[in-house]
C-alpha cells in the first residue's frame, strides 16, 4: 500500500516569494510545509517598499495593519531621496527619478504603496503563515527530489546532518536565481542569465561628513566601481547597506578589503566602518547575489513548479522582481488548492505558466529599459521597448489561458490601471464600498470565486448557489452598495448591464462575464466554471 503524503505541497525557499506561497496555500486550507536551508531569515533589507498591488494581496490575508505598523520612516523625509554621484561626499548630487506613481493609482486601488524593508515583511509572512497552519522549517536543505505517480519525494538534510524523506503531492521551488530544483529538472533559462554579480554588506559607519547635512536614502555611485550603491538604514547616517559589482570568478573580499570599498564609495578615506552579520545565527557579513535577465523556458515539470527568482531573473530597476514573484505564488496557490480539493482538473495547473510567463517577460523588458536609461547607459542586455508606468507593469496584465473565457484572442499589451473595466483576463476593478471603514470590491476576493451581478441579477445569484464548486454571489446596488456611485455605474465599471454578471477568480482576476441576462443562467455559469477549472462536466 503506498505511503500517504506527509504534506500536500512542499515549498522550497523562505524568501519573499516562498513565504508568500506558504501563506496563500495555508489561507486556502492546503496542508503545506516550507523548508529553508539557512538557519533564519536574512537581515538584509533588499526591496524597501511594497507597491499597492502587493498591499492588496497581503490585505486579503490579514496583513495590511501589521505591515503598516512596521513601515519604515525614511529618515523623517516626506519623500524618498535617490541620487547619483561619484562618491557620497561629492558636492554634486544628481536626482534620480524613482518613477513612483502611487498618486496616479490612488483612485484605482484601496491600498497605497508602503515603505517597509523586505526582512520585516518576511518576518510578518512567516508569523501569519504559521498562524494559518503552515509548517516552516529552517536549517533544512533539499538534497534532491524525485517524482512518481501521485506525488514527489524530497530528500532533506537538517543542520545536524540528519537526513530524512518527505512525501508531497506537489513541490513549489522558490529557491532563488541559482535554483537547484530548476537545475535538477533540466529547465534552461532564456536570456543572458547572470550579467553581473553583486556583493553586499551591512555596515555601521558614520557617513554624516559625506552627507554634509543632505538627506540621501539611496545613492548610486561611480566609486570604487560602477554599479555601486549606498542605502541608508537609519535617520542619522550611521547604518548603511553597501553594494557593488563583484568578480564572478574571484574569492570574496576579506574584512579589510570590504572596509576600503565602503570608504571609497563614501569618499571618506578614514571613516570607521564595522561589518554586521546578514544572516542571524551566523557570522556571514558578505553576501553575493547574481543580477540576471532571463526567464525559465518552462515553469512546470510534472508535479514541480517554479516561482519567483527560480523562474525569472530581473535587474532591480523598477522593483519588479519581487512583485512578479509574489503574484506567481498568488496565481499558483489557488489553482493548487482547487486541484487538491477535487474542485478542478489537473490541466488547470498548466494555466500557471500560460498566464505568468508572459508577465515575467514583459516585466523583464521594462526592468532592462530602466536599467540602461538610469543606471548603466550602454551597459547590459539591450531592449528598445518604451517604458510604461510601474502601475501598468504591476497591475495591467491580460491573462490568456483556458482559465479565462472571453478574453483577448490574440496577445495584447497590458491595460493601464485606469482602464481596468472587468475585461476577462484582467484584474477586477476597485470600487469603494459604502459603510464603515475603507472597504473595496477588492476585499471580496482571495478565498474563492465571486460572482458580481447588476442589481437585476437575482437569477445569476440563484444559479451560483447550484454550482458544484463554491461561488459567492453579490448584487451591485442591492447586496453591495458602492460609495458615491449608482448601481448602474458600478455594473458598467465591470462591463455589464443591470442583468449581467462577472465571475472573479480567487486571485482577483476576471474569469468570465455575461454582459446581460441569460436564458438559462445555471447552465451558462456551470459551463463557464467547468471550463475555467478544467473540471469534468457533471453527468
Amino acid at each position: 500500500m503506498p505511503r500517504s503524503h506527509d504534506t500536500e505541497v512542499l515549498v522550497v525557499g523562505a524568501g519573499l516569494t516562498g513565504l508568500s506561497c506558504a501563506l496563500f496555500l495555508a489561507r486556502h486550507g492546503v496542508r503545506c510545509t516550507l523548508v529553508e536551508r539557512h538557519p533564519d531569515l536574512l537581515s538584509h533589507p533588499r526591496q524597501r517598499s511594497l507597491v499597492p498591488r502587493l498591499m492588496e494581496i497581503y490585505r486579503q490575508v490579514g496583513l495590511e495593519s501589521r505591515i503598516q505598523e512596521n513601515r519604515v520612516d525614511f529618515a523623517g523625509a516626506a519623500e524618498y531621496v535617490a541620487v547619483r554621484a561619484e562618491t557620497l561626499a561629492d558636492a554634486r548630487h544628481l536626482p534620480v527619478d524613482q518613477q513612483d506613481d502611487t498618486a496616479r493609482t490612488a483612485a484605482f486601488s484601496p491600498c497605497a504603496g508602503t515603505p517597509i524593508d523586505q526582512n520585516r515583511v518576511e518576518d510578518l509572512l512567516r508569523t501569519r503563515a504559521r498562524e494559518l497552519g503552515a509548517r516552516i522549517r529552517f536549517g533544512t536543505e533539499l538534497l534532491d527530489v524525485s517524482q512518481h505517480e501521485g506525488g514527489v519525494e524530497a530528500r532533506l538534510r537538517d543542520l545536524d546532518g540528519a537526513e530524512h524523506r518527505l512525501l508531497a503531492r506537489y513541490l513549489v521551488a522558490a529557491d532563488g536565481g541559482r535554483s537547484s530544483v530548476r537545475s535538477g529538472l533540466g529547465i534552461p533559462m532564456d536570456g543572458p542569465v547572470d550579467f553581473f554579480r553583486l556583493l553586499t554588506l551591512m555596515v555601521d559607519a558614520d557617513l554624516r561628513p559625506a552627507l554634509a547635512g543632505r538627506t540621501v536614502h539611496m545613492a548610486f555611485l561611480e566609486r570604487p566601481r560602477q554599479r555601486t550603491y549606498l542605502m541608508a538604514l537609519d535617520r542619522t547616517g550611521q547604518r548603511w547597506v553597501f553594494g557593488t559589482t563583484d568578480d564572478p570568478d574571484g574569492a570574496a573580499p576579506d574584512e579589510d578589503e570590504c572596509i576600503e570599498l565602503v570608504r571609497a564609495a563614501a569618499g571618506l578615506p578614514a571613516a570607521r566602518v564595522a561589518l554586521r552579520p546578514q544572516i542571524p545565527g551566523t557570522t556571514r557579513t558578505v553576501l553575493r547575489f547574481e543580477v540576471g535577465a532571463a526567464v525559465a523556458t518552462a515553469y512546470r515539470k510534472g508535479r514541480v513548479f517554479l516561482i519567483g527568482d527560480a523562474a525569472h531573473l530581473m535587474p532591480p530597476t523598477g522593483g519588479f522582481g519581487g512583485v512578479v514573484g509574489v503574484e506567481d505564488a498568488h496565481n499558483l496557490a489557488w489553482k493548487l488548492a482547487a486541484v487538491v480539493r477535487g474542485h478542478a482538473g489537473e490541466p488547470l495547473l498548466d494555466t500557471y505558466q500560460d498566464e505568468r510567463r508572459p508577465v515575467a517577460e514583459f516585466a523583464l523588458r521594462q526592468a532592462l529599459t530602466r536599467y540602461r536609461s538610469r543606471l548603466a547607459a550602454g551597459d547590459g542586455p539591450a531592449h528598445d521597448e518604451r517604458p510604461v508606468d510601474r502601475s501598468t507593469v504591476m497591475m495591467g496584465h491580460r491573462y490568456r489561458s483556458t482559465a479565462v473565457i472571453g478574453g483577448a484572442s490574440e496577445p495584447a499589451g497590458p491595460v493601464e490601471v485606469s482602464g481596468l473595466c472587468g475585461e476577462p483576463g484582467t484584474r477586477a476593478p476597485h470600487l469603494p464600498l459604502a459603510g464603515a471603514g475603507e472597504r473595496s470590491t477588492i476585499d471580496l476576493y482571495g478565498a474563492g470565486f465571486v460572482l458580481l451581478t447588476g442589481h437585476d441579477g437575482q437569477d445569476w445569484v440563484t444559479a451560483a448557489g447550484k454550482m458544484p464548486s463554491p461561488v459567492t454571489a453579490r448584487r451591485l446596488g442591492a447586496d453591495l452598495a458602492t460609495a458615491g456611485m449608482p448601481a448602474a455605474d458600478a455594473a458598467a465599471r465591470h462591463g455589464i448591464g443591470p442583468g449581467g454578471a462577472v465571475l472573479v477568480r480567487p486571485d482577483g482576476f476576471v474569469a468570465w462575464r455575461s454582459t446581460g441576462p441569460a436564458a438559462d443562467p445555471t447552465a451558462e455559469l456551470l459551463a463557464a466554471l467547468t471550463a475555467i477549472l478544467s473540471a469534468q462536466p457533471p453527468v
